[in-house]
């Protein structure tokens, strides 16, 4: 497509968006003059549906109402009200997913039955700049199976005075490092940078080495088409309060490839992963689910699930090639603009991507500042990034346009 530098422009784009009408359907944050703000933090924490409060109250009405009648009529199985939208948003059969805890502790348990090293095959290769809370777990599950994280992890980096990594670079690391690869555990879309992985190139050269391969899906679901069980990837894990629109807290979605289903080897045991025919006849041997709800601990959040349906709802009836589509072109026309009026900017988000571009500015800190007191919300990652996401299913053209304007008189 070829952009324009205007506003009629940008507007002309939202009288043809497909999608325009699903903003009315989401709770949109306003100044103290009532005026809304741009909000392009949706890879942060998604707004609320506004249909989100009616599935929480009927929650809630049934526990008022029923007490603990409502735990045999209702919520034994609510959960499983997740499985097919879930399914069809990764790419998986309903059986390989499953929505249960947040998502840290769904890493550790994924790891637990995943990462399974010995003498030869130890080794667990990870982005150096992945999210905090990724480091820390596979740190923490190679001590605890008794290794040296110095020695046993493998940091994929960018090369010297780039931002990004390159792909051959990380199908290169793989090669080199195979023969003692255990695990490959990273993030479909890096959290700082907003790069986008190829998930099914690397799965394919990880398993060809023998290695488990895993991905960190928080950026990637709902933001990008996946086919978890066509890539033939092992697990995954995501959050659901980003791009879902969950809200904060909101519990995580796992993938496990059905080909693990039978599964004999460890993994942390609890009452939700015992078979449903006979779970409450109350046994005392764990005879698993066998699929990946074999790997629940406890039973449902139902408090939390319930805005995810009334997200997940909206997500069926959009479908994700649409959603892709709209955030594709609203990264694009972003770029588009910053290239275009205000050349100090560094975008440092490669073409594969999602809807994140991620921005080094001229003034840093001071610039992010001045343009949130100008009612953009966005966010700020240290050491020098500004993250800016445009969420396909409720920011416009317009507000892309005024943003971009918004940021050349806070860097001018």
């Amino acid at each position: 497509m070829i952009y324009r530098r205007s506003r009629s422009f940008a507007n002309s784009l939202d009288k043809k968006d497909g999608l325009s009408k699903y903003r009315d359907q989401f709770n949109y944050p306003k100044d103290n003059n009532g005026k809304d703000l741009i909000y392009f933090c949706g890879n942060s924490l998604g707004l609320q549906p506004k249909t989100a409060s009616g599935y929480l109250s009927k929650e809630l009405s049934v526990w008022a109402e029923k007490g603990v009648q409502g735990q045999e009529d209702r919520w034994v199985a609510f959960h499983e009200r997740l499985a097919g939208s879930t399914a069809k948003l990764v790419g998986a059969s309903n059986e390989e997913v499953v929505v249960m805890n947040a998502l840290t502790v769904n890493i550790h348990l994924l790891l637990v039955s995943f990462y399974q090293p010995n003498e030869r095959k130890y080794k667990v290769m990870i982005e150096k700049d992945a999210f905090p809370s990724d480091h820390y777990a596979i740190q923490s599950q190679i001590q605890f199976h008794g290794y040296d994280p110095k020695l046993s992890l493998i940091e994929l980096a960018p090369r010297k005075d780039e931002k990004v990594l390159r792909h051959e670079d990380i199908i290169s690391a793989i090669e080199e490092y195979g023969e003692e690869l255990a695990l490959i555990y990273i993030g479909g879309v890096n959290y700082y940078t907003g790069q986008a992985f190829d998930l099914e190139s690397i799965t394919k050269a990880g398993r060809d080495k023998k290695a488990v391969v895993g991905f960190n899906l928080a950026h990637s679901v709902g933001n990008l088409p996946l086919r978890l069980h066509d890539w033939d990837i092992d697990f995954s894990a995501w959050c659901t309060y980003k791009y879902l629109c969950a809200g904060p807290g909101s519990p995580s979605g796992v993938f496990i490839h059905e080909r693990h289903h039978n599964w004999d080897g460890p993994r942390f045991l609890g009452w939700w992963g015992h078979n449903k025919n006979s779970r409450f006849d109350m046994p005392s041997t764990f005879d698993p689910i066998l699929t990946s709800e074999g790997w629940q601990i406890s039973n449902a959040p139902v408090m939390g699930m319930a805005p995810l349906l009334a997200s997940m709802n909206i997500y069926d009836e959009v479908g994700m090639r649409a959603i892709r589509n709209k955030g594709k072109e609203l990264a694009s026309y972003m770029e588009y603009l910053l290239k275009e009026c205000i050349t100090a900017v560094n975008i440092i988000t490669p073409e594969a991507r999602g809807c994140q571009l991620s921005l080094v500015v001229p003034g840093g800190k001071d610039v992010f500042d001045h343009i949130t007191d100008q009612g953009v919300i966005c966010d700020w990652r240290n050491p020098d990034v500004i993250r800016v996401a445009p969420h396909p299913l409720f920011n416009t053209f317009a507000e892309v346009f005024d943003f971009v304007n918004i940021l050349k008189k806070a860097i001018v």
